[in-house]
């Protein structure tokens, strides 16, 4: 009997932890964005469909089955997904070479979705492959022990990645999402093996490979390839302004007009067919004129906020498996908001990617939800000693 007592007490004494700060910024992220959707689309939803709501409701549906995903995934196991992890890396790579059938989906030159006609919502595959990637790096971490830790192990994690890299990219002629994705597996791999020279060396290598492209860009005779031209309109975008550097300058437009405080919600001009992809990749040039710097720097700070609580999931986790995929996740969000907000502010080159649970578009939401309900999994099963 006093050992029952003692166990007892013991079960009293230990609590398991449940992030709602985590879920309260993921709540508020997509209902700032469901009210910026319906703001930066409602011209342009009018104007195609006769119905200003149209974005407004494709995205809420897509919420809300994200949502539901999301409570599912909290509640199961993480070590679930670890015994198809494999399987996710093969049906990654499946889904990518099925843009190339009957049932790919060509949008302004590329095939990136596949989908049923009649259905409601298309599947983009890199969506898929970013979520795959993760379970199965972390996975393979485990199995791998202190071998990763080698020349070996670290050159295997590099090239694991590689194929679907290279199949997103040329496929579905999705640079930015390959970059995503290279970007989540190279964390991931730094996380594990903690090298900070190979690292260096990788880092300073890929600059001055792409410094190196610039600058062959810059001088050739003649340029070829939308991505070149991208290029050069980053460069010099006033000479392109009437094609690839149309939509830099607008986006540009748009935050210099905001000023501090905006012009106010709902009261954007570039978003009436000024600004092509407005609810989509350039989202945050919006919010930048409708609520000024404040509201520009409000959300990076959500952001940043978001990616500190994972952080402590991540430092605090059970086990390396789940540490893994916490910073998997964080990875995707921090590399994909970074990217977006620089191409937006023509920091970088033009290429479209979204903003993390704000811009316009179904497979984005629904799968980065589902990636925050593995987090949330991973945060239930620490345990708190009171």
């Amino acid at each position: 009997m006093a050992g029952q007592r003692r166990r007892s007490r013991k079960r009293e004494q230990t609590e398991y932890f449940f992030d709602y700060s985590l879920l309260f910024i993921v709540l508020f992220l997509l209902g700032f964005g469901l009210v910026m959707v319906y703001s930066a689309s409602y011209y342009e939803a009018f104007s195609d469909t006769g119905d200003v709501a149209y974005y407004l409701k494709r995205q809420l549906a897509a919420d809300i089955v994200g949502l539901v995903a999301m409570i599912v995934v909290a509640n199961i196991p993480y070590h679930f997904w670890e015994r198809f992890a494999t399987l996710g890396y093969v049906v990654s790579m499946i889904l990518i070479l099925l843009v190339l059938t009957p049932l790919g989906i060509e949008r302004n030159g590329a095939r990136r979705w596949i989908g049923v006609e009649g259905f409601p919502f298309n599947l983009q595959p890199a969506e898929v492959a970013k979520l795959g990637m993760i379970l199965f790096l972390a996975a393979m971490v485990c199995k791998m022990g202190k071998s990763v830790r080698t020349m070996k192990g670290f050159l295997l994690m590099v090239v694991v990645p590689l194929p679907i890299v290279l199949l997103v990219w040329q496929l579905t002629n999705n640079l930015s999402s390959a970059i995503i994705i290279m970007g989540i597996s190279l964390l991931m791999v730094f996380v594990a093996s903690p090298d900070y020279k190979k690292f260096v060396i990788m880092g300073a290598a890929a600059l001055g490979a792409a410094a190196l492209l610039v600058v062959i860009i810059v001088n050739a005779d003649s340029v070829e390839g939308f991505r070149s031209e991208r290029i050069l309109a980053w460069l010099d975008p006033e000479s392109y302004a009437q094609g690839k550097g149309f939509q830099t300058l607008q986006a540009l437009y748009a935050i210099g007009s905001g000023g501090i405080w905006g012009k106010g919600l709902g009261q954007s001009m570039q978003k009436l067919n000024f600004l092509p992809e407005a609810q989509n990749d350039m989202i945050f040039s919006i919010i930048c004129e409708e609520l000024g710097l404040f509201g520009a720097i409000a959300i990076i700070l959500m952001f940043i906020l978001l990616l500190w609580r994972m952080m402590i999931i991540a430092n605090n986790a059970t086990d390396l498996f789940g540490a893994l995929l916490v910073v998997g996740v964080m990875g995707h969000i921090a590399i994909q908001a970074i990217l977006n907000i620089a191409v937006v502010t023509s920091t970088i080159p033009n290429t479209g990617i979204s903003l993390p649970f704000i811009s316009y578009g179904g497979s984005s939401v629904m799968f980065l939800l589902i990636e925050i309900g593995l987090v949330l999994s991973v945060a239930k099963r620490i345990q708190l000693k009171t």
